[in-house]
C-alpha cells in the first residue's frame, strides 16, 4: 500500500519502543518499497547521530535525552527528505517515516479509473484541543487507494460532522476534490493511487466540562489514534480506544491513545472530560434573579403605592374642604343680600337651591373619605347657622 508522502516527516507518539527511543522508517513511495542499509541523520542539539536502515528499512536511535529538540533527515537520490523538528519524550517512543518520491506515481495515476475502495491509513487521527468553554477538533485524515490506478468507490466519500459541530472548515493541505458545506463533508472520485489528504476542523460547545465526539466515516479507520491537549483535570475514555499515555513537548502536555480498526460505517465513540468551564450555577441565579427583579417592578408600577394613594387622598380632600368653604361663604353672602333687600326672589331661590346641592355633594364626599374631626365638627355647626338665616 503506498505510503502518504504528504504526512512524511511528521513524529508519532507510541508506547511499543523503550523511553527515550525514536524510530525512522525509510521507503520509496510506498510501505512495500523499503530502503535498507541507508544512512539516515539524527540531530539532536547541536549533535548529529547516524544510523543505517535495517532490512525493514528502519534506523532505530536510542536513550535521546528527554526533551532535546529532535530532526530526523536522509537523502535519497539526491532528494533531500527531513522531518519535523521535535522534542524527544521522556516517556515511550516517536515512530516516523522519510519517503522519497516513488517515480511510477505519475503514470500509475494517469491510467484510467476501475472501481475499488479506499481506507483511512493508520496515519491518521483526531486531535482535540480545548479552550474556554470550547473544544476545536481536528480530522487529520489519510485516504488511501493502495491500488496501481485511481478507483472509484462504490458511493461517493461523504460524511457529516456530528450534530453540535461548529464552523466546519476545510483546512490547508487538504485534496482540491474535497468540499465542506456544513455540516457535510465530501471527496469528489476517483481517488489516486497512494494517499489523499483531508484535513478539517471545527468546534463544539464544552460549557459543562464534558464533550462527547460520535462519528462515522465512509471507510474503514485502519488505526483508531486520538491526540487530546491536556488542559486542567481533562481525561480521554473510549471504548474503542486500547492504549493511552500522557507526554510533555514543548507546548505542554498531550494524551496520546491508540486503538484498533474501526469499520466503515461504524461510529467512533470519544468523551473529554474534566475540562475548564465556568459553572451554570451563578449566571442561573443571576437571571432567575434579575427576572424576579423585572416581574416586581412590573407589579410594582401597575398598582398604585400605599404613599401615593395617601398623598393623592389628602389632596382631593383639600379641595373638596375647599369647595365646601366657598359654597359657605356663597350662602352667607346670598343671604345678607336678601335681607338688605338687593336680592331679586326668584334668583335667590334658583341659586339657594344651587348652593344646598353643593353643599350636599361635598358633605357626601367628605363623609366617605372619613374627615377629621375639625373638619366634621365645622360642618356640624356651619350648616344650622346657615340654615337658620335663610329661614
Amino acid at each position: 500500500m503506498p505510503d502518504p508522502k504528504q504526512m512524511s516527516g511528521i513524529p508519532r507518539p507510541v508506547g511499543d519502543l523503550p523511553d527515550g527511543s525514536i524510530s525512522v522508517r525509510l521507503i520509496r513511495g510506498a510501505l512495500s518499497n523499503n530502503i535498507t542499509n541507508h544512512p539516515v541523520q539524527l540531530t539532536v542539539g547541536d549533535k548529529t547521530l547516524t544510523v543505517k536502515t535495517d532490512e525493514n528499512g528502519r534506523a532505530q536511535f536510542d536513550k535521546v535525552a528527554p526533551g532535546a529538540a529532535v530532526k530526523a533527515a536522509a537523502d535519497v537520490d539526491g532528494e533531500h527528505l527531513e522531518s519535523q523538528e521535535f522534542n524527544a519524550p521522556p516517556q515511550g517512543g516517536i515512530r516516523l517515516m522519510l519517503v522519497a518520491t516513488d517515480p511510477t506515481k505519475k503514470a500509475n495515476a494517469a491510467a484510467p479509473p476501475i472501481p475499488g475502495q479506499v481506507v483511512i491509513s493508520n496515519d491518521s487521527r483526531i486531535v482535540i484541543e480545548p479552550g474556554d468553554e470550547v473544544v476545536t477538533i481536528y480530522y487529520l485524515l489519510n485516504i488511501v487507494n493502495s491500488a496501481a490506478a485511481p478507483v472509484t468507490p462504490p458511493s461517493v466519500f461523504m460524511f457529516d460532522a456530528p450534530k453540535e459541530a461548529i464552523g466546519t472548515t476545510l483546512m490547508e493541505g487538504s485534496t482540491k476534490q474535497a468540499s465542506v458545506q456544513n455540516p457535510r463533508v465530501r471527496i469528489e472520485g476517483p481517488f489516486a493511487p497512494g494517499v489523499t489528504p483531508l484535513q478539517i476542523g471545527f468546534e463544539l460547545p464544552a460549557t459543562s466540562g464534558i464533550v462527547a465526539i460520535n462519528q462515522k466515516f465512509p471507510a474503514d479507520f485502519e488505526h483508531l489514534a486520538v491526540v487530546v491537549k491536556k488542559v486542567g483535570e481533562a481525561t480521554l475514555s473510549s471504548a474503542q480506544l486500547t492504549r493511552q499515555q500522557e507526554f510533555p513537548v514543548a507546548e505542554g502536555t498531550y494524551i496520546a491513545a491508540t486503538g484498533g480498526k474501526i469499520p466503515a460505517g461504524q461510529p467512533i465513540a470519544i468523551e473529554v472530560s474534566g475540562l475548564p468551564h465556568h459553572s451554570a450555577v451563578p449566571s442561573s441565579i443571576a437571571l432567575a434573579l434579575a427576572v424576579m427583579i423585572v416581574v416586581g417592578g412590573v407589579w410594582a408600577a401597575s398598582r398604585p403605592r400605599i404613599g401615593d394613594e395617601a398623598a393623592a387622598r389628602a389632596a382631593e380632600r383639600k379641595k373638596l374642604v375647599a369647595r365646601r368653604d366657598k359654597l359657605f361663604n356663597d350662602l352667607v353672602r346670598l343671604e345678607h343680600d336678601r335681607r338688605s333687600g338687593r336680592a331679586d326672589e326668584r334668583r335667590y331661590a334658583t341659586r339657594r337651591e344651587e348652593i344646598v346641592a353643593g353643599l350636599e355633594h361635598v358633605f357626601g364626599a367628605l363623609d366617605g373619605d372619613e374627615p377629621s374631626q375639625d373638619l366634621a365638627d365645622r360642618a356640624g355647626t356651619a350648616a344650622p347657622s346657615h340654615a337658620l338665616r335663610a329661614s
